[in-house]
């Protein structure tokens, strides 16, 4: 299942942002911290909340507090602009569970959010996990990013092991290599985008990652045993 995040800051850009950067997630956006507690009263899925600190009106501190308060269980990074030693030590005082300064590096927000998201689904720290959630895991990082090219070596870090030892696991695991599922993912996108969408062939394979629409074709009628036109022509 896809992390469930609630973005909470006053800046639609960053929201914006912050969206287009983390699609395997799923993202509400609050642009208050009065929105983002009226959000949390209701009844909601959610599994982490990034949360800034500079905010009109009740800003992230005081929001913090409360939220722990309304839902104890939930994960928050506080996200602040002000690098200051006494902002992060009343963050984690009230119960944060990590904090990043903006403007914050892309894969490092990632690697913060997929370690709380770990621990908010009862595996515990990455050292406590047994194989089979660390490779499950896996999986559903590589369904999450299946439009971004993704390599086994970032994988590899989001469980903390080698890639060569996480090779090894995967097929042992799953019965196939890490390309061979990354690539079966890809052609279930593909599959999917052509039954349902009206994108051409060349903008499906864009969407894909591919660089080339043609390697893209020959991948898809090697697995599939159809080019994509036929297969779509099919399903009507």
């Amino acid at each position: 299942m896809r992390g469930r995040i609630l973005i909470v800051d006053d800046n639609k850009n960053l929201r914006d942002n912050f969206k287009m950067c983390y699609k395997e997630y799923d993202i509400t956006e609050a642009s208050n911290a009065e929105e983002a507690l009226a959000i949390l009263k209701k009844p909601n899925e959610l599994d982490l909340i990034i949360l800034d600190i500079n905010m009109p009106g009740m800003d992230g501190l005081q929001a913090l507090e409360k939220i722990k308060g309304i839902a104890p269980e939930k994960k928050v990074i506080i996200l602040t602009g002000y690098s200051t030693k006494n902002i992060a030590i009343g963050a984690l005082k009230n119960k944060a569970d990590n904090y990043m300064e903006k403007p914050f590096d892309i894969k490092v927000m990632r690697e913060a959010i997929e370690k709380e998201l770990l621990d908010k689904a009862g595996t515990g720290r990455f050292g406590d996990m047994d194989v089979t959630d660390k490779i499950e895991h896996v999986r559903r990082f590589i369904e999450g990013n299946c439009f971004k090219k993704i390599t086994l070596r970032d994988a590899a870090e989001i469980v903390y092991m080698s890639p060569k030892y996480l090779s090894r696991l995967f097929m042992k695991k799953t019965g196939m290599g890490f390309s061979e599922y990354k690539l079966k993912v890809k052609m279930a996108q593909a599959k999917k985008m052509l039954q349902t969408t009206g994108l051409g062939i060349k903008q499906i394979s864009h969407r894909l990652g591919y660089a080339n629409t043609e390697s893209f074709i020959r991948q898809f009628e090697k697995i599939v045993k159809s080019t994509p036109s036929n297969y779509r022509k099919n399903c009507k």
